[in-house]
């Protein structure tokens, strides 16, 4: 009989420098399960899934737009997904990659996907905000969120291609990463999407385009929010409330969140617009909101990770700031010792606004 296409494992494959095939994978998932460190749980955990006889999982969402909620993928989806990645990048086996998210979500989960379906060699380690401070191994593919990219500049060079998602990519961490010889890509995508379904190379600053996978065709509908339709990940289009302006069929610049918009006085604020241009002025985490306000219906202000702040300099060095509108400006600044995250490690903005409100 023959093997559904998740089983398939690709005879290259090897987890920490060990060959296995499907039982061996069995078995290495009960023992993750039994003995290993909490982090080695969760790939035991995932493994044992993934060779079950289930044409499904269970994957839980970020939680970075609201509460972490279980959504089912089929297992095929997740093949295919990894399939369009390796086709895009070029991904050979017996390449070199690393593990270096938690396997808790999808993006930890589809970098053994990946692995397995095209014969990489995958290390794992416990992730951390710095992946790469211990070991001296090069790799062909790499993910990591924004933080691990900022902790990791001085190991990049022992990376060949680095794929970054979980949050945007700001124009500092752009500026030091298009000085670096690795080749990295911001990526776009959701759990719902399988992670990643469009891509953006960071060096190429001209552009600043989103490009879709192979198989990938994308459309706005009518309040400009992308539209996904991509039949080997997901049956239904995926309709999101990404704010996008579509450049052709299978190219996007991502604007921002359609429920994040702040209408103030009548003027609608793409709050992650605002973001990209204080970015070049504030170099630690930030973000701007909207908060209640009886005369414009919602005021614009700026929440800073700072233990203090002098918020008068810094508004009159925002105003001096050529790209930033007079109504981009904030109205107040608050500054926060530290930000609550998400399970996944996002900033969890909604926490953050009504700790402030």
């Amino acid at each position: 009989m023959e093997h559904p296409i998740w089983h398939n494992i690709h005879p290259q494959f090897k987890l920490n420098g060990a060959s296995y095939d499907l039982e061996d994978l069995r078995e290495i998932g009960y023992s993750l399960v039994k003995e290993g460190e909490p982090f080695e749980v969760a790939i035991g955990d995932f493994l044992l899934d993934w060779t079950s006889n289930s044409p499904t999982l269970e994957v839980l969402t970020s939680g970075s737009t609201g509460k972490p909620k279980k959504i089912v993928l089929q297992k095929e989806h997740m093949a295919n997904s990894a399939f369009a990645t390796g086709e895009y990048f070029q991904l050979k086996p017996n390449q070199s990659a690393l593990l270096c998210l938690p396997c808790t979500s999808i993006a930890g989960k589809m970098m053994l996907v990946r692995a397995m379906v095209l014969g990489l060699q995958l290390d794992y380690v416990e992730p951390s905000s710095t992946p790469m401070a211990h070991g001296d191994s090069t790799y062909d593919f790499v993910a990591m969120v924004p933080l691990q990219v900022q902790n990791s500049l001085e190991q990049l060079h022992k990376v060949r291609t680095l794929i970054i998602g979980g949050a945007p990519v700001d124009s500092n961490l752009r500026s030091r990463l298009s000085e670096l010889a690795v080749n990295a890509f911001e990526t776009y995508g959701m759990t719902e999407t399988i992670t990643h379904i469009a891509v953006k190379k960071i060096q190429d600053n001209v552009s600043n385009c989103f490009e879709a996978l192979p198989n990938v065709s994308l459309t706005i509908d009518d309040r400009s929010c992308l539209v996904i339709d991509a039949p080997q990940i997901s049956d239904e289009k995926i309709v999101t409330n990404d704010l996008v302006e579509l450049v052709s069929k299978n190219q996007f610049r991502w604007l921002g969140r359609f429920d994040s918009i702040i209408n103030s006085g009548g003027i609608k604020l793409i709050p992650e617009e605002i973001e990209k241009k204080l970015s070049h002025l504030i170099h630690t985490r930030f973000f701007v909101a909207g908060v209640p306000d009886e005369k414009l219906g919602q005021k614009l202000v700026l929440v800073i990770e700072k233990a203090q702040v002098d918020a008068q300099e810094l508004l009159n060095n925002i105003k001096e700031l050529p790209e930033v509108h007079k109504y981009e400006i904030p109205k107040a600044v608050y500054a926060l010792k530290s930000f609550s995250e998400t399970k996944s490690g996002k900033v969890h903005r909604k926490k953050i606004m009504e700790q402030i409100q």
